[in-house]
């Protein structure tokens, strides 16, 4: 039955549709499995399998009576605490959000009437601030690879599920780059949508009284232990939902195959400002010399951009955020419409920049932090941003790919950042880059 826990999400659907398995069987084996592996990796968070076992039962009903079912239908699966899923207990990691909604987010309701069954969240620290999920409600994920060191944050507890088949799929958040650092920390797949392509509604929804602040540099998207996976599940949450009206009626296209030698390709090491270690550089420089011995057109280059303007992403957090709490302590500057509006025209000029950069290249390959898992009581995650949130300013869609392993066996992943809209296009490079076997794709943790 643990093998069960490794199978493709699309795999499982399947084997359920041809009632080679029953929802309930599988469910029963990932409840086996968290019970026995959750309680030192803190992983899964609020689970509750009584519920799940219900609709499980349900979903094995509906599959004898013949009904239509959804790609996901009778998948067992956890989502990031943070996303609202009726009855089951959501924290952001606080005691100031913990409750118990009594509906589904968009994210959630997506997922379910894909067929999913929700049996938990995962891991997340405070306010999903930190490069590592810990909090004083659940306490402290390991790391599937070392339980000395962390998944990452802040969807790092996903992370760790996923890379301990705990769950088949995932969806997290990504402010500053929580859907690509803890993916490179456990070796498997994240991808971080445009902004806007996935509804908020029902993520870190705000306090009685207070107005959402989280409407900019947030992005949503699904991680995976495959490719395949991750497109599922992107179709199956993306596009307006009537409540986030900030959505915009973008489609996803179809998936093609690419060949490497079609592919115009920019790489570098490491960004301006950002200190990445030997490991993690020699990745991208194999992967892009590799990429380039098989035909792809392969630059070391990147946009014009001050890039100290990352910064702007912390500031305009912060003030999108703080702005209707009571409690936070802004700057001066902070609290004007007119510091906002400059800040926003910052802003524009910096995606701009990037919009005529990708006029020349299909995608940019980098590292997806500047370390491998770092020690729980390591300063490490100081620095990580500066690989990871120019994304965020600029609104781009980028993808966590398993690459290789640092001389301790620790995962390394690399990145890959497009233009806006392009999700589709990342998948099919990472795929051109597999197929070529010069990305390996996802490997279980020694032990799992």
């Amino acid at each position: 039955m643990d093998e069960w826990c490794y199978l493709p999400a699309r795999e499982l659907a399947e084997r359920l549709r041809r009632r080679e398995l029953t929802a309930v069987e599988v469910l029963d084996a990932y409840a086996e499995r968290v019970e026995r592996l959750n309680p030192s990796l803190v992983a899964v968070v609020a689970a509750d399998f009584d519920q799940a076992r219900r609709a499980a039962a349900e979903a094995d009903r509906r599959l004898a009576r013949g009904e239509e079912t959804g790609p996901l239908h009778g998948v067992p699966m956890v989502v990031k605490d943070g996303h609202d899923v009726a009855g089951l207990r959501t924290t952001l990691g606080t005691e100031l959000y913990d409750r118990v909604p009594d509906r589904d987010g968009t994210v959630a309701a997506r997922l379910r009437s894909a067929g999913a069954i929700l049996f938990g969240h995962s891991n997340v620290p405070p306010f999903l601030a930190r490069y590592r999920s810990e909090n004083a409600i659940f306490g402290r994920s390991d790391n599937p690879w070392d339980p000395r060191r962390t998944p990452g944050g802040s969807s790092g507890g996903g992370a760790a599920a996923l890379a301990a088949g705990l769950t088949p799929i995932e969806v997290g958040s990504d402010y500053g780059g929580s859907l690509r650092l803890p993916p490179h920390f456990c070796g498997v797949y994240g991808l971080v949508a445009t902004e806007h392509r996935v509804p908020a509604t029902g993520f870190w929804r705000p306090l009685e009284g207070r107005a959402r602040g989280t409407r900019i540099l947030m992005s949503f998207g699904p991680m995976a232990r495959d490719l395949d996976d991750l497109e599922l599940v992107l179709r199956v949450i993306a596009g307006p939902d009537g409540r986030d009206g900030e959505v915009p009626p973008v489609p996803l296209r179809e998936r093609r195959r690419r060949t490497l030698p079609e592919l115009r390709l920019a790489a570098v090491p490491e960004l301006p400002g950002a200190s990445v270690a030997a490991s993690l550089r020699a990745e991208v420089e194999r992967v892009a010399a590799q990429a380039s011995d098989a035909g792809a057109r392969v630059e070391e280059r990147l946009p014009r951009v001050d890039w100290d303007e990352q910064r702007l992403s912390a500031e305009l957090m912060g003030a999108a955020t703080g702005v209707f709490d009571p409690d936070a302590v802004l700057p001066d500057a902070h609290r004007g419409l007119a510091w906002y509006l400059r800040a926003l025209d910052r802003r524009d000029r910096f995606s701009a920049a990037w919009h005529d950069f990708f006029a020349g290249y299909d995608a940019l390959i980098l590292a997806p932090g500047t370390t491998t898992a770092f020690l729980h009581d390591s300063t490490d995650d100081e620095g990580q941003d500066r690989q990871l949130v120019f994304t965020n300013l600029a609104g781009l869609p980028a993808l966590t790919a398993p690459a290789g392993r640092d001389e301790a066996g620790l995962p390394i992943g690399v990145q890959l950042v497009g233009p806006p809209w392009s999700e589709i296009r990342l998948i099919e490079i990472a795929a051109a880059l597999e197929e070529a076997g010069i990305l390996p794709g996802f490997a279980r943790p020694p032990g799992y």
